[in-house]
């Protein structure tokens, strides 16, 4: 049995490893662009260029020429480009544009300093429904303008408008069936023996069998790994323990954790029954799914026998009565502030048992054993709240927001207006002109347009984010958030406190030292930035 591959060819595609290449025409063909460019008005509209390209074949518009179709059609419509979000090397489908790395800058941070977002085509912007949906919907919310050159696609015109709704339509309607056929499909494929669909569990892998026919086979290395992890298990060594060896072996990644090793071991999977996830809490454990006879749907071949793999988990049971509960909230209230001094990693909140007694310290991931055990972490997360709460707490909670400048430039084209028709008429032989009454008249008129005109501040009339107080400080905002309210805005901020423990002669626990590291631009990090996208997939 063949493992599946890829089907492309390398012959026929080639990613791009570096910035494409101009040529000499092409440059020419820039420039010359360029200087009409410098031709248009200083308010022309101001256009973004967004070229995407994620492999390069025969059938593809190089980044080149996409940038030079797109800056023609920019000076077509009168607007200035102002910038060029080139991700190449990169999936419409499994990337939307928010995410990536150029363009979703400009999306993100950089909303102020364009008005229309010009692509060469459909599906070098965008291949989801839902994505475009979701970015229709950030151009109505910031006032920009999606224009596509070799698509109808045109925020300003009436057809884009009726597109917008369609579209809209269309991706509520391929939401709820997409959401049908993925439940009905799950469900019918947990019925069945054959490999429908879904990721193998740890310990297999797809193959087709003679008949083309997707099945899961056994993984030699995996299955090397979980029956020496079960002979470990018979022996009562720890997970943690095993994890060490596993790597050292080259038989585990660099990221597995002792607790990702324990649920692969527990997944009942591993005797070739299909299994389906149960979440009880935060924990996530796998079931047996059942026929309509009450018996495992058998799919694979099994790496344990059903006596070595009850064994197995009455070893694993032996160690685990041992263990504290976890906490509900997690164990470690500050992970990602805190860190040692020495190695640099992060100090985490480990609970033992002795006994009938439990032990907590606070341990960190890169010194031999852990380093010296900083007992009472409740103590040491108080005595950080009280340190950040002095520097930080009395700081206003202030949001970002975005503020448009068109009707400041209204108004300022308004008032120049009416500033040029007074100048005008109080010229000689204008209609102010021909009684000292009216000239009088016009020229007060005339000097309260102009003082009104001068107390606009210019930075109104442009679209830009504005930093606005919520009338809350940041001390407020944890008492009622709580820790974990502020532990995230450390962690965004980018305060660590750095954690010193020295051996105390004649005393078993360590003298603690806490150093707080906070950026010198704080006040800007604590700003609040709302994410458009953060609910989006």
């Amino acid at each position: 049995m063949a493992k599946r591959t890829r089907t492309a060819r390398a012959a026929q595609q080639k990613a791009y490893t570096v910035e494409a290449e101009w040529t000499a025409a092409d440059l020419a063909l820039l420039a010359d662009l360029m200087r009409a460019e410098a031709a248009l008005p200083a308010d022309a509209p101001r256009a973004l260029l967004s070229v995407r390209l994620s492999v390069l074949t025969e059938d593809t518009t190089s980044p080149v020429r996409q940038e030079l179709d797109l800056r023609r059609e920019a000076l077509n419509r009168g607007c200035r480009v102002v910038g060029v979000a080139s991700d190449l090397n990169v999936s419409a489908t499994k990337v939307p544009p928010w995410k990536r790395k150029q363009l979703g800058d400009w999306l993100n941070n950089r909303a102020p300093e364009f008005d229309v977002l010009l692509f060469w085509k459909l599906d070098r912007f965008i291949r989801r429904l839902s994505d475009l949906h979701t970015m229709i919907d950030w151009a109505l919310k910031y006032g920009k303008n999606l224009v596509s050159k070799h698509d109808s696609i045109d925020l300003t015109t009436v057809v884009g408008k009726i597109l917008v709704t369609l579209i809209g339509g269309i991706a509520e309607i391929e939401a709820t069936n997409t959401s049908t056929r993925v439940a009905s499909l799950w469900d019918y494929a947990k019925t069945q023996s054959a490999w429908l669909v879904g990721k193998p569990a740890f310990g297999y892998t797809t193959a087709e069998d003679e008949n083309g026919n997707v099945v899961l086979v056994i993984e030699a290395d995996a299955h090397k790994a979980l029956h020496w992890c079960r002979r470990m298990a018979r022996r009562g060594v720890s997970a943690t323990r095993m994890v060490k060896l596993l790597k050292r072996a080259g038989l585990a990644s660099d990221g597995l954790t002792a607790t990702t090793l324990l649920r692969q071991l527990r997944n009942p999977a591993l005797m070739g029954y299909r299994v389906e996830e149960e979440k009880k809490g935060s924990a996530r454990r796998s079931k047996l799914v059942l026929d309509k006879a009450g018996k495992p749907i058998r799919v694979a071949e099994a790496v344990f026998a059903d006596d070595e793999f009850h064994e197995l988990q009455a070893d694993l049971d032996k160690r685990s009565k041992n263990q504290p509960q976890r906490r509900p909230g997690g164990a470690t209230k500050f992970l990602g502030v805190f860190v040692c001094v020495d190695c640099k990693t992060n100090m985490l909140e480990q609970r033992n048992r002795v006994k009938d007694r439990v032990y907590e310290y606070l341990r960190c991931q890169g010194c031999k054993g852990g380093g010296l055990g900083a007992t009472n972490p409740d103590a040491i997360n108080a005595k950080l709240v009280l340190d950040v709460l002095s520097v930080l707490g009395d700081e206003p909670v202030q949001v970002r927001e975005y503020a448009r400048g068109a009707e400041a430039r209204a108004h300022v084209a308004q008032l120049e207006e009416s500033i040029a028709y007074y100048m005008k008429e109080l010229e000689p032989g204008g209609r102010y002109a021909k009684t000292r009454f009216t000239r009088e008249q016009a020229e007060e008129t005339l000097d309260k347009l102009i003082t009104e005109l001068g107390e606009i501040d210019p930075e109104t009339t442009e679209d830009r984010w504005v930093n606005v107080a919520n009338g809350k400080t940041f001390r407020q905002q944890w008492e009622a958030g709580g820790t974990e309210a502020m532990a995230a805005d450390l962690l965004r901020v980018g305060v660590r406190c750095e954690v010193t423990r020295t051996k105390v002669k004649g005393q078993r626990a360590p003298a603690i030292k806490l150093r707080l590291m906070i950026p010198k631009d704080y006040r800007d990090r604590l700003i609040v930035k709302e994410d458009d996208f953060a609910s989006k997939l």
